[in-house]
């Protein structure tokens, strides 16, 4: 009974660690936006037979970072600048909720971890270390959204972080726009430090907000170049 129990839940966990795998291999960039996803060299290159791979792709699809295409196979996604639009939108509204009830609920610690994260940033950017500073900016949305004690919300607004990095991998920090990022980035701490929701919204939600303009001007511009 014990070995059937543990061949039971190697089989339930193991298209779980391949899908986990497979989101690490695309946010990471092996595969671009656009790309075939061939089912037999995951099988491969994992060592597994194809069916744990459907049911891991199957989930990426639910997800958002695949597109499956009846008759032509499964792609990573490729987003439009409308598309990122309207995601960011709803993350604005989504983090603008969760500065908000971390800012009810936060401990000192919790300040105190933020604050370092932040810190750690302003540190980066004076190296012009834009990987250190990328890893930090993920670590302290996360570490907000998370936070806020809503385990929904954590849920849909990491999925669309997710999605966003499939269209922003080549300009998520531009040179020009961490430092006003990151001014940001004090403010929403410091509204969350002073346990002021209003305040706290309002620095969440111009944080997305203006993020989504710096983003969508950058697409403009390199429209525009030859």
């Amino acid at each position: 009974m014990l070995a059937q129990a543990i061949e039971l839940l190697r089989d339930r966990s193991l298209p779980m660690l391949i899908e986990q795998e497979i989101e690490r291999v695309i946010l990471g960039g092996e595969y671009a936006p656009g790309d075939k996803i061939n089912e037999q060299a995951l099988a491969l290159r994992f060592g597994i037979s194809r069916g744990p791979i459907r049911e891991a792709l199957r989930s990426l699809d639910r997800t958002g970072l695949i597109d499956t295409i009846p008759n032509r196979g499964v792609f990573v996604r490729r987003l439009n600048a409308a598309q990122a639009a309207d995601i960011y939108d709803v993350r604005a509204a989504l983090f603008a909720l969760a500065g908000q009830c971390f800012a009810l609920r936060a401990s000192a610690a919790d300040v105190e971890r933020l604050r370092g994260h932040v810190a750690a940033m302003d540190d980066a950017v004076a190296r012009d270390d834009f990987e250190t500073y990328i890893i930090e900016n993920f670590a302290l949305h996360e570490a907000i959204v998370t936070g806020a004690g809503n385990a929904t919300l954590a849920s849909h607004y990491l999925a669309l972080v997710k999605q966003l990095r499939l269209y922003r991998t080549r300009n998520l920090m531009l040179a020009d726009s961490v430092h006003a990022s990151n001014e940001e980035h004090h403010e929403m701490v410091e509204a969350i430090a002073a346990h002021d929701p209003v305040r706290a919204y309002a620095a969440h939600f111009n944080h997305v907000a203006t993020a989504k303009t710096r983003l969508m001007a950058n697409h403009l511009t390199e429209k525009e170049l030859p």
